[in-house]
């Protein structure tokens, strides 16, 4: 399931994939084509491309889809856990307001679709 959600993710314009460490934090954006799996090895983008992230899914254990209240606005986002729940990576979708800072409804749509289709609790991933 950690693929197809991916799969779904990656269909949508204009999100940013954001990979944290304790040292580093990359930000790639979704318009990267392709995704394939080997082994435990899920691989978003194309290898030889410019930019690209490999993601063990024996590592990464549930996935929360989150709305976050700011100040300015509020962020939609899907975030990826691992054992202990700390954060891998985030899936935030961009572009959701337009330069008057209204809410784009067919962006939120797009959001709202995934979130009811995979459910608003945490989900859990099983080898």
């Amino acid at each position: 399931m950690l693929k197809q959600l991916l799969e779904d993710i990656l269909k949508i314009e204009d999100v940013l994939f954001v990979v944290k460490s304790n040292g580093a934090t990359a930000e790639i954006r979704s318009n990267i084509l392709g995704i394939r799996q080997k082994d435990q090895w899920i691989t978003i983008g194309e290898n030889d491309g410019p930019c690209h992230m490999h993601l063990n899914d024996t590592i990464v254990k549930s996935a929360q889809f989150v709305t976050e209240e700011k100040p300015e606005r509020t962020s939609f986002s899907v975030r990826f856990y691992d054992e202990k729940g700390e954060r891998i990576l985030g899936a935030f979708f961009t572009k959701m307001y337009d330069e008057k800072m209204n809410l784009k409804h067919d962006r939120k749509k797009l959001y709202d679709f995934l979130s009811q289709k995979y459910g608003t609790e945490m989900i859990y991933f099983t080898e």
